[in-house]
């Protein structure tokens, strides 16, 4: 269950399944029934809209719900959408306007819930132990329906961004699916680790400064790789993918990252995985093998001369980068480097190239590890089309307008 201000975002990750005929809609509760019987985001859109304007003071009104039964339930469409409706009413959503997606794009049918958090007089739904509810509901849920149970086992199948390949073409969304989420979800103290986290997706990233008029500039330009990490096709600027994916807000949310990362003490569980598997493995494939078995990925970047110089560990449970050094010494390059190759180790290199850490099956796989969640019930992170940011923003216009104009018709 996500809460978020982009309502926007949420509809348009499902519109994007949608026209691709990868998702369908099974289900819709006080939504306005367009004439052609297809959904599309501005009708979505006015249906939400009254519970918009009414809300008074909610930062975070739009909810974004995703239920994954087990591959191996086989469910009807009606039993779908039933589950989704007795949890949105467990939840205490059942009044209030939602559609439902049936996705069926990672090999098995999941769910997606748009929703609000605000009802049409702008109240907040209590959201009071949302979490422990959420548990209790898919239990619940899973009893009812015979559904397999999924103990504490949080799943990341399918929500992990699938990485770029450019010989399928549309290199720009896919691109877009990648960045996006990854800018806006994960945290890293630099861009030297948001570039490595990039790079598992077959990204690239690069720093640019200038000067145009007199003034001086800087920037983020990206890139698609290939198998051997070479760039394909033009550089992409980050304006394409929304502010979020921009220096200024990269750099905020490295500033936001740290303190999380120190308040929440989100470096301990990294430190302890990291340092058991070093402790059962004698060589650098079973060693990753092993942190992949935890969600995490080792970016062990290497020289031409097959020296480690530099070391990055990617934890996609807490959604955490952190280079080696700062968890501490015993994970720093050095020390991977004479564990795995035996090499006399040279100073830190310049960060270049990022290494060939990213065969699409690492993240096809499934990442289990114990969380305060489970089951049929997960998180999920919307994903929009680099074009969203222009249509969500003339849609913040005509949202705020009205607004006024109610305020004023109220005066």
């Amino acid at each position: 269950m996500s809460s978020g201000n982009n309502l926007y975002g949420a509809l348009a990750y499902n519109q994007v399944k949608l026209d691709n005929h990868l998702a369908k809609v099974i289900f819709a509760h006080r939504m306005i029934e367009p004439q052609s019987g297809v959904f599309d985001i501005n009708t979505c859109l006015r249906s939400f809209e009254p519970c918009l304007l009414a809300n008074r003071n909610t930062e975070k009104p739009a909810l974004h719900v995703s239920l994954n039964p087990d591959p191996k339930d086989v469910l009807t469409d009606r039993q779908l959408s039933d589950i989704a409706q007795e949890y949105m009413q467990k939840m205490g959503y059942g009044d209030q306007p939602f559609i439902v997606y049936k996705h069926e794009d990672i090999g098995r049918k999941h769910l997606h819930i748009v929703s609000l958090r605000v009802d049409e007089n702008g109240r907040k739904i209590d959201d009071r132990f949302e979490h422990r509810r959420s548990m209790e509901a898919c239990r619940n849920l899973e009893r009812k329906y015979g559904l397999i149970p999924a103990g504490q086992k949080k799943r990341l199948e399918g929500f992990l961004p699938k990485p770029v390949r450019y010989r399928e073409g549309d290199i720009k969304q896919q691109a877009a699916n990648v960045i996006r989420p990854l800018a806006r979800d994960y945290h890293f103290l630099s861009l030297k680790e948001y570039k490595a986290l990039l790079s598992l997706y077959n990204i690239g990233m690069e720093e640019i400064r200038g000067e145009e008029k007199g003034k001086p500039y800087r920037g983020i330009l990206y890139t698609v790789l290939d198998e051997q990490d070479k760039k394909t096709g033009n550089p992409f600027k980050s304006s394409l993918f929304g502010k979020s994916a921009g220096i200024d807000a990269l750099e905020k949310r490295i500033r936001q990252s740290a303190e999380i990362i120190k308040n929440k003490g989100l470096k301990e569980r990294s430190r302890k995985v990291i340092a058991e598997a070093m402790q059962n493995c004698n060589n650098r494939p079973d060693f990753e093998k092993a942190l992949e078995k935890q969600g995490i990925s080792a970016a062990l970047r290497t020289n031409g001369e097959g020296r480690i110089y530099g070391a990055t560990f990617i934890d996609h449970i807490q959604k955490c980068v952190f280079n080696g050094s700062r968890l501490g010494k015993e994970f720093s390059a050095n020390v991977f480097n004479d564990r795995f190759t035996g090499r006399e180790q040279t100073p830190e290199q310049p960060h270049k190239d990022i290494p060939p850490l990213h065969p699409s099956q690492k993240h096809d796989r499934t990442y289990e590890e114990h969380t305060d969640f489970g089951g049929i019930f997960d998180f999920f992170p919307p994903a929009g089309s680099a074009n969203d940011d222009i249509e969500e923003q003339m849609f913040t216009r005509r949202l705020n307008k009205k607004g006024k104009r109610n305020r004023r018709i109220r005066r």
